[in-house]
């Protein structure tokens, strides 16, 4: 299935879940919050997303004559994309992301730790993955799945204390609601919305590295870099967010066997021989 209606499906699913769960916890009244919800906090995140998470990695914006600017530059004109801001973070953890509301807004950001140990060959690969990210819109898509998500989990969360204290509903939601069927969707629905989240996010991983190989013209820089910065990572982890985790080109954490349904990207070695076997 192609990533794009692999993401319009999963995005269909998890605001399906989102009304699902206002229906459940407030009929029709409930399913209007959990909208109105969704649209203000989906808001929020498409305006002010990047500036937040530049802020809360300390990145500092570098310009011409940068190393890192000079090859943002030349790969946004083969992207033709407009040229966005360029960062970089002072920690030592090789990794790099994009950021913004649409490719007139956007930045792209690289830690000091990518900088020194990636050759440019493999830079320009990691930083042509990112450019791809904003050509395809991902910081949206990524942005309204976790609100959504977000969203979800506040809901099941609230409605949780709620039925503890006794105060969920009026007597007419109380003496018709089955406890059962609540309790059921109190505790799923945070885990399916992770589920379809993480799924979004690693769909548009796999897209983003084959549109970053078309941008820097071969496959090969991103795979080197990505077996790289993998390694390395391991043994200096950034100390990132968990809720921004999605966001890098590396997962900042490890997950393998069952816990890999819960991460926001693919295994890397799955991305590479994809990679690879897209221009094989």
């Amino acid at each position: 299935m192609p990533n794009g209606l692999k993401t319009a499906l999963l995005l269909g699913l998890l605001s399906g879940l989102l009304l699902a769960i206002g229906q459940v916890f407030g009929g029709s009244n409930g399913m209007l919050i959990g909208l109105i919800f969704a649209v203000v906090m989906n808001f929020g995140s498409y305006w002010f997303s990047d500036k937040i998470v530049l802020r809360m990695y300390h990145a500092q914006e570098v310009g011409p004559g940068h190393r890192l600017f000079v090859m943002v530059e030349r790969l946004s004109r083969q992207a033709m994309l407009p040229m966005p801001k360029v960062y970089v973070i002072p920690d030592p953890s090789p990794n790099a992301f994009a950021t913004g509301r649409n490719p007139q807004h956007a930045a792209v950001a690289a830690t000091e730790g990518i900088l020194q140990i990636l050759s440019d060959n493999e830079l320009e690969g990691v930083i042509a993955h990112e450019l791809a990210h904003v050509k395809h819109h991902d910081i949206l898509i990524s942005s309204v799945a976790a609100t959504l998500a977000a969203v979800i989990m506040f809901a099941a969360n609230s409605a949780k204390w709620a039925m503890m204290l006794g105060g969920f509903g009026g007597r007419d939601d109380r003496r018709d609601a089955n406890p059962i069927a609540l309790l059921a969707t109190i505790i799923l629905a945070p885990i399916a919305a992770m589920l379809i989240q993480m799924a979004i996010s690693r769909s548009r991983e796999f897209a983003a590295d084959a549109g970053g190989a078309q941008i820097a013209g071969n496959p090969y820089g991103l795979a080197d870099a990505l077996r790289k910065i993998d390694a390395v990572s391991k043994r200096v982890p950034l100390d990132a967010n968990p809720a921004t985790a999605h966001m890098f080109i590396v997962k900042p954490f490890s997950g393998a066997g069952l816990m890999s349904l819960f991460s926001s990207h693919p295994p890397t070695e799955d991305r590479i021989r994809a990679l690879l076997g897209t221009f094989g």
